[in-house]
């Protein structure tokens, strides 16, 4: 402690301004934790090595390593040995829990992978470049992109096939209300005029009102590049897992587009008890109506969406007949046609949900949250000249689905993690007056001593010494 004190007062002496002060006491901090922690590392190596020659493990050899922490490079030795059946092992690698090759921490990974689901990976690197002692390439940052990605996928999964194998359902939250929308949104291909579609769902319990601000409650988020049959067999399997859906009334929105139409969620959320009540998205609806009669206000268009929101079917198909004996040019009747084919198609599916259930909860509001959510995958990764291979894709997907789920860091660091098996025994082997004292050395009894205080028992050194005594 005196020399480090020591040391921050002597940059403070050499350095000319606070900001030259703290940059070299950042780089003199770094430096002093990654050799603290490379001794560590050397210690519990030296105690898993004497447990595994206890099992007759052969010892081979000793290597370095380096691993990058937020903190900077802590290199330290691991030993190379043999097991009972002649295989080669670094025991403490698996006791950390590193893989093969790897250079950078797990947290480091982890944040890295956040960063590059919102930012290029040239702005990724140079943020944690910036704001840590991490050095790091942008193609680094890809390849790290693409294996917390890559968890987060086989965890979803692994958790369609454990529910396809298990003989009942978990049981899970019950609520009598759950709200849920899907849609694509199709990103570019490296392949020439080729798109990857994102199939993007989410399932909420409701809204909740802060001013004129509206968020949704509870909401869960599923997104991959995956087919469509496996985007929906992931919906089930996550509303399965977080709800018990017998005595729910599900209440879907979508455009009703190839698959996602309301026999999908119907198939999807088959448990409940309840038909499902499926509404066409509005926004959709209004972009249909633009897009066949014009963006600019007319009596017309006017009189189509009071045709729609009072469901007069009568009236909107006179509307139609209308309009279409005054047009001449092939394409104009050809936008018409695939106009009113979508909305007959879809008739049933255009009342307010609300006006179809006895009573619906106080603060229900007609569903249409989807496209403010797909930005979470636009921003990202359309414009600008992007262009994706599938993997990398489904990566990014999946990283924003588990940030916004809550659940990456979990799964990313699930096989990496200590068992607590593997945790229990590592306590039990190695005490920390074991590493204190490590060699057999003679003891030359009780020695006593104090350390002299000249500051404020309340200051940092002052419970330092309490601590001690």
């Amino acid at each position: 402690m005196e020399r480090i004190i020591s040391r921050i007062y002597d940059l403070l002496k050499e350095t000319e301004s606070l900001i030259e002060f703290e940059e070299q006491l950042q780089l003199y901090m770094y430096d002093t934790f990654a050799s603290l922690v490379g001794e560590v590392f050397n210690q519990v190596n030296k105690v898993v090595k004497e447990n595994k020659q206890a099992k007759n493990w052969k010892v081979e050899r000793n290597d370095h390593r380096n691993i990058q922490f937020t903190f900077g490079n802590v290199r330290f030795k691991r030993t190379l040995m043999y097991d009972e059946n002649s295989e080669a092992n670094y025991p403490l690698d698996d006791w950390l829990g590193i893989r093969k090759h790897q250079r950078y921490s797990p947290l480091v990974e982890l944040k890295l992978a956040e960063l590059a689901s919102e930012v290029t990976y040239r702005e990724s690197a140079r943020i944690l470049t910036e704001w840590t002692a991490v050095d790091i390439s942008h193609s680094s940052v890809g390849n790290i992109l693409k294996t917390v990605g890559s968890a987060q996928a086989e965890a979803d999964k692994e958790m369609v096939l454990e529910l396809e194998e298990s003989a009942c359902l978990p049981e899970g939250k019950k609520t009598d209300f759950l709200y849920t929308e899907a849609d694509g949104v199709f990103v570019r291909s490296l392949e020439k005029k080729k798109h990857i579609e994102v199939s993007h769902g989410i399932l909420y319990e409701g809204w909740n009102l802060n001013g004129k601000r509206v968020s949704l409650e509870n909401q869960t988020v599923i997104m991959t590049t995956q087919p469509i049959d496996q985007f929906w067999a992931e919906i089930q399997t996550v509303a399965a897992h977080r709800y018990s859906l017998e005595n729910t009334q599900i209440v879907s929105n979508s455009d009703g587009g190839a698959g996602y139409s309301a026999e999908r969620f119907q198939s999807a959320f088959s448990q409940s008890r309840f038909p499902i009540l499926h509404q066409l998205d509005g926004y959709h609806i209004g972009q249909a109506i633009n897009h066949t009669f014009g963006y600019k206000k007319s009596d017309l268009k006017d009189e189509i969406k009071k045709a729609l929101e009072t469901l007069n079917i009568d009236r909107f198909i006179l509307l139609l007949d209308t309009y279409e004996s005054t047009l001449e040019e092939e394409k104009e009747l050809e936008k018409l046609q695939k106009f009113r084919t979508y909305i007959l198609n879809h008739w049933d599916y255009l009342g307010d949900w609300r006006k179809r259930v006895n009573r619906s909860p106080k603060a229900a509001r007609r569903l249409g949250a989807m496209e403010s959510n797909q930005r979470r995958i636009s921003f990202r990764m359309k414009k600008r000249g992007m262009h994706w291979s599938k993997d990398v894709a489904e990566a990014i997907v999946k990283v924003k689905q588990g940030i916004l789920n809550g659940t990456l860091r979990e799964v990313y660091l699930a096989a990496q993690r200590r068992s607590n098996r593997k945790q229990r025994k590592f306590k039990q082997s190695v005490r920390m007056s074991y590493y204190l004292n490590y060699g057999n050395s003679s003891s030359s009894g009780v020695k006593q001593a104090s350390i002299s205080l000249h500051v404020a028992h309340s200051s940092a050194l002052g419970r330092l010494v309490k601590g001690l005594r």
